[in-house]
């Protein structure tokens, strides 16, 4: 898949970010580490792997 606009890119942090929410959150609330806000912890981490991928893929194929 070629990643040609913003919004394609936009659309894909987005999904990163809500399944970040929903994964890593849930991890967190899960083993008890609610020192900060779990989703907003897990989407935070979801957009940076996320861009992390978008950017890196490119360059393997």
């Amino acid at each position: 898949m070629l990643i040609t606009s913003g919004f394609e890119i936009t659309y894909l942090l987005v999904a990163f970010a809500l399944l970040g929410a929903i994964l890593i959150g849930t991890l967190i609330t899960a083993l008890h580490l609610e020192r900060w806000h779990p989703r907003l912890i897990g989407a935070a981490i979801g957009v940076l792997l996320g861009y992390v991928l978008i950017e890196a893929l490119p360059m393997m194929t």
